[in-house]
């Protein structure tokens, strides 16, 4: 089952006097986070934020309603913030990690079971999965000539991965 409220970003600091805060984004781009009017502290929706945002290089500057010192502001350092699935719309092809980890992960050429989804690290040019079976860790690039599809429904995703990563290929 899929969450309703997803992480989408920290709280890391303020920025100015007039309670505005600086979250670093867990989203592609700044500008993502930075056209949602509400944000939430927790994964229930029960504590809202109606909120006025900008990108500001690659964090995003938050000013909510009730927050107007650099004090108040201070309070939410640490805290995590979520972002309610019915506010998104997708493009295409598009989706959330949070929707994939944990997927099984099949070879396109021989339908063999890979491992499972356990993790994302972001390094810059391209994403990296971790791909873990038997204990063992696999760690792949997520991009286009590896990743052939990514079904969410099913919880599958078919790679194509480069030589060596699997076996022990000379």
């Amino acid at each position: 089952m899929r969450k309703m409220f997803l992480e989408a970003g920290r709280v890391v600091g303020t920025h100015g006097i007039r309670g505005e805060m600086r979250v670093d984004p867990w989203s592609d781009t700044p500008d993502f986070l930075a056209s949602f009017k509400k944000i939430y502290l927790d994964d229930k929706g029960e504590n809202c934020l109606k909120i006025k945002a900008r990108a500001h290089k690659n964090i995003v500057l938050v000013k909510a309603d009730g927050i107007d010192t650099i004090e108040d502001a201070e309070r939410y350092r640490g805290k995590t913030v979520f972002i309610d699935r019915k506010d998104v719309k997708l493009e295409e092809g598009r989706y959330f990690l949070q929707d994939i980890l944990q997927s099984e992960v099949f070879d396109a050429d021989t339908d063999k079971l890979l491992g499972v989804l356990t993790d994302v690290s972001k390094t810059g040019a391209n994403d990296v999965w971790h791909i873990t079976k038997d204990g063992k860790e696999y760690l792949i690039p997520s991009i286009p000539d590896v990743v052939i599809d990514v079904d969410i429904d099913a919880s599958r995703v078919i790679i194509r991965p480069l030589k060596g990563i699997f076996d022990d290929e000379d």
